[in-house]
């Protein structure tokens, strides 16, 4: 695109945030990948959720999401049931406001596109590709959902207390926004102070799992107190520099929010480093809420950032195998200051020795020479792997500090696992495949 046609595209004035999926048994999201990616170079903060996505998934994360659109790809058939369905869920929770775009080529015919134009649904359908263009057609998006949801309505503080899933998305919005007048916040804040809510944080290296092995640990703690918890995870990615759009890809990974014990919300940095603006207001509105955990997730993290740890009653620290030679272990700030390490990824060759070496460096670290490596909060998991009791064991050994912070926990119905590092993994794709 020339540089001119740049300068003719609406430039959003406010963070505007979209949910993307294919609809469900549509397994084709080449098209609905290339749209979300031109969004993200557009300014805009896009929640992925993949594909063979149900309308109550959609509607669930643009709730908690607080969105000002969602754009879905069908190209299986069943598309006018879904998008007036999607339609029509979306009203009955309040969320009429949500704009709804969706495009399947030339499987939704024009007297379909005219039927759902009625009911609220814009398609996009071939020929406005070849008349706009595919970032002409995007931009008609970003420009129709820029604007401020807090001006749709903001929520009350007795719809907050009560945990109500749309109050308290829109007023982690607000705070992240900076709208929350100071009656709110006083209220916020003096909620929040009531009673222990412990903040799990997470962090780690790029690409070390850490949104898999979140999705594992609530797993099991759903699974271990039987679903008596309730859990706020805020997941938090990286702003991108150039254009200001972000993907927001951590929900993706999740399997593990169905039902309403679990509340996710996606954040992003918006130029800040590793954590946005007004963190501290939005763990203020999950701990006001009802929450009997916070667990933050960062982005990934070079060998110095530890920015978590401020935020945060328990710390983990992610990472792989591979950190090359072992005095690379003695620049991670977080071998300092986390209260646990994750070696993920533990079916990955060198494991073992990555384990043990970190166990020295903890050890070190911790200037606790009578000890021995073994004895390091140092845990070998496998998120990937089925039940994996690499992460069980990783998941008791926090169960146990975060009751010593205040988490109400019984005692629990998963037996307890007699190992620190995953033992029953089988390797499936041979060694020189990663792929």
């Amino acid at each position: 695109m020339s540089d001119a046609a740049k300068r003719d595209l609406h430039q959003p004035s406010h963070h505007v945030r979209l949910v993307t999926a294919s609809s469900l048994f549509d397994g084709h999201d080449a098209s609905i990948n290339i749209m979300r990616r031109i969004m993200q170079t557009q300014g805009a903060e896009v929640i992925h959720l993949g594909h063979n996505r149900s309308v109550q998934e959609v509607v669930d994360a643009a709730i908690e999401e607080d969105v000002q659109g969602v754009a879905v790809s069908s190209y299986q058939g069943g598309h006018v049931e879904y998008f007036e369905y999607l339609v029509q869920l979306l009203k009955e929770n309040g969320a009429g406001h949500i704009r709804v775009v969706g495009g399947g080529g030339g499987v939704i015919v024009p007297d379909e596109v005219a039927r759902l134009r009625e009911s609220g649904v814009t398609i996009f359908s071939p020929e406005d590709g070849q008349r706009l263009g595919l970032a002409g057609m995007i931009n008609r998006v970003v420009a129709d959902c820029d604007f401020d949801p807090w001006e749709i309505g903001s929520p009350s503080l007795e719809a907050l207390l009560a945990g109500d899933r749309s109050a308290v998305a829109r007023a982690i919005t607000g705070a992240q926004e900076g709208e929350l007048d100071e009656a709110t916040l006083t209220g916020v804040r003096e909620a929040a102070g009531r009673r222990p809510v412990p903040v799990l944080g997470i962090t780690g290296t790029g690409g070390s799992g850490k949104s898999s092995l979140t999705d594992e640990i609530v797993r099991r703690l759903r699974l271990d107190q039987q679903d008596k918890l309730r859990v706020a995870v805020l997941a938090i990615d990286p702003t991108r520099s150039r254009g200001g759009g972000a993907l927001l890809g951590d929900r993706i990974r999740m399997s593990s929010l169905d039902g309403d014990r679990v509340f996710f919300r996606s954040l992003a940095t918006r130029g800040e480093s590793q954590v946005p603006a007004h963190l501290d207001d939005v763990l203020d509105v999950v701990r006001a809420s009802g929450f009997d955990l916070v667990i933050l997730e960062t982005p990934g993290i070079g060998q110095g950032d530890a920015a978590v740890v401020r935020y945060s009653d328990i710390s983990l620290y992610v990472m792989t195998p591979e950190f090359g030679a072992s005095s690379q272990l003695e620049k991670i700030d977080m071998l300092d200051q986390a209260d646990v390490v994750a070696i993920n990824k533990f079916e990955r060759r060198g494991a073992e020795d990555a384990l043990r070496d970190v166990g020295r460096q903890m050890v070190r670290n911790r200037e606790a020479f009578g000890k021995s490596p073994a004895d390091m909060p140092v845990f070998g998991t496998s998120a990937a792997t089925f039940n994996d009791d690499g992460v069980t064991a990783l998941y008791q050994e926090l169960r146990t500090l975060l009751s010593d912070k205040g988490m109400p926990v019984e005692e629990g119905v998963l037996p307890r696992v007699d190992t620190k590092q995953s033992t029953r993994i089988a390797t499936i794709v041979p060694a020189a495949r990663v792929r």
